[in-house]
């Protein structure tokens, strides 16, 4: 399943020049003019990666990241800054926020398909070890059960969360609609008092331990 990108600028001919790069290279790419647009469309869908300009009408890039931050269902989507703001003192303030990549304005098209690529593929391995660690998801999923504050529907989809598989990737395995999963994902870490997925998956390891 193609992993879905979300790429921010007011430049509506950067705007098309990189989600043309990015279609191309099989990506699902979706796009916004504003970060008040951008954080719409993450409401929407959760994306596997954003890719945003600075220097934006309204609310920038600085202030985007700080929103996506600050709150648990985007604390650990990676972002790009894609930028012509190029002094050090912008990069240290980039890196500062909360973002894992910076590029500057022109961009190298191949540089930044090897960065996102670079970025998704890290995750992967971590979601990977993740599962790993916590051995086969019927066990992992049996030993959550015992949480009676979840409903069987939640039950399932933390199981698909400790085996470190995306949203979309979820979705298609147990046949509900991306902003389903969003949402039980959403309940489950506000029901437990997580900040994020991978608090989640080391909950579940904690049930299957204590076995």
């Amino acid at each position: 399943m193609a992993k879905r990108l979300l790429v921010v600028d007011d430049d509506a001919g950067l705007l098309l020049a990189v989600s043309d790069t990015l279609r191309a290279e099989g990506y699902d790419v979706t796009t916004a003019r504003r970060g008040a647009e951008a954080m719409i469309r993450i409401a929407e869908a959760l994306p596997d990666l954003i890719i945003s300009d600075i220097r934006m009408p309204g609310m920038d890039g600085y202030q985007l990241v700080r929103n996506l931050r600050s709150h648990a269902r985007t604390r650990l989507v990676p972002i790009v800054f894609l930028t012509a703001k190029d002094e050090t003192a912008d990069r240290i303030a980039g890196f500062r926020t909360g973002v894992d990549a910076y590029v500057t304005k022109p961009f190298e098209p191949d540089e930044l398909v090897a960065i996102v690529a670079g970025i998704l593929e890290r995750v992967q391995r971590t979601h990977s070890d993740l599962a790993r660690l916590f051995g086969e998801h019927e066990t992992a999923g049996h030993e959550f059960q015992r949480d009676e504050k979840l409903t069987v529907a939640e039950w399932r989809v933390a199981e698909t969360v400790a085996r470190g598989l995306s949203n979309k990737e979820i979705a298609a395995e147990l046949n509900l609609s991306l902003r389903t999963v969003e949402g039980h994902i959403s309940r489950i870490l506000d029901k437990e008092g997580l900040n994020n997925r991978v608090e989640l998956a080391l909950k579940i390891a904690e049930h299957k331990n204590s076995d």
